[in-house]
């Protein structure tokens, strides 16, 4: 396994993070794992040197934290071992403030995720998209004080537009509070936008990348139908995948990755992740695999390096987008 500095802290994370949002109920999603089926997708991250694991609270509301938490002490993982991320925000329940950036929300939240992950702290803490009914300051003076109290070791963003992202570090920094040190944005081959502003914002200061949906939520695998859906109940069960992609200059795009991917002998899902990990800005993309074949086949992508040229064919038919990921 590979490591990397996250953003211009000391935290060391592996080139990839198990995302956790596979893992669940599924009763919030079909195609979600529950725990026994978990299992063997941590074991092999574990084994492959994967240290770092992101879930959210809204995830099974509250399942995925839950199964983390177990597993990570079924299998005997000493805590400082392991870098474990969650997120707050989405709506948890029918009650008014149970979600939001509120500072009553997210004092309750960090509580409550805690108590699911069987964790004294997080090692980060990061708001799940940007609220626009809480002044900023006090989502940061809150968060501020998450860490102050020992209950996150940092704190995180996730999509939103460049000047929020700015805005929120400023206020962190005149009130001389904690800064983000990472965004979780929506990036991968078939959505680049964030090249335009977020992107060149975090190398120029310093704030790690671990994009969420770096292989498009399972678009390269060739499974998929011009219009949306697909082979896979994940195809078929996902309006949210409907929403970002399937539109024709996407398809485009998946073609030319499987053209490469034939070249190289790989799979088209194992090149789209490596043009991500191509990317020097790039921290720790996180996957998500429902399937322990495609958990192999995205650590064994670790080793893929792509040459400038292939990088330039992947990214030939790439058309600009509308802004998505944002809610």
């Amino acid at each position: 396994m590979q490591y990397n500095n996250l953003g211009k802290t000391g935290l060391k994370v592996s080139r990839l993070c198990l995302g956790m949002m596979t893992y669940g109920a599924k009763s919030w999603r079909e195609w979600v794992l529950d725990e026994e089926a978990a299992k063997p997708f941590v074991k092999r991250a574990l084994d492959a040197g994967i240290n770092f694991f992101d879930t959210a609270d809204v995830y099974s509301l509250g399942e995925s934290e839950k199964i983390t938490g177990n597993l990570l002490r079924h299998f005997g993982v000493k805590r400082e071992n392991v870098v474990v991320a969650t997120k707050v925000n989405m709506q948890m329940s029918d009650d008014i403030n149970d979600r939001g950036l509120s500072r009553k929300h997210i004092i309750d939240a960090i509580d409550n995720s805690l108590k699911r992950l069987q964790m004294e702290y997080v090692d980060l803490y990061q708001i799940h998209r940007w609220d626009y009914n809480t002044p900023i300051e006090e989502t940061m003076e809150a968060l501020n004080d998450v860490v102050r109290a020992g209950k996150a070791r940092y704190i995180g963003a996730s999509s939103m537009f460049a000047w929020q992202f700015m805005k929120a570090q400023h206020v962190a920094e005149m009130n001389g509070w904690t800064k983000f040190v990472s965004m979780q944005n929506h990036y991968n081959l078939v959505y680049r936008e964030e090249e335009r502003e977020m992107i060149p914002l975090c190398v120029d200061s310093g704030v790690g990348l671990i994009p969420w949906s770096p292989m498009a939520r399972g678009f390269f695998a060739g499974d998929r139908k011009r219009g949306g859906g697909g082979e896979s109940t994940r195809a078929n069960s996902d309006p949210f995948a409907n929403q970002l992609y399937f539109r024709e200059e996407d398809f485009k795009v998946a073609d030319r990755v499987q053209e490469i991917a034939k070249e190289r002998g790989v799979s088209a899902s194992q090149v789209a992740l490596a043009w991500v990990l191509s990317k020097p800005y790039i921290a720790a993309p996180i996957i998500g695999s429902s399937k322990e074949a495609h958990l192999d086949e995205a650590i064994a992508a670790l080793e893929i390096k792509l040459t400038d040229e292939e990088v330039k064919r992947l990214e030939e038919f790439y058309q600009p987008h509308p802004v998505l990921g944002h809610s």
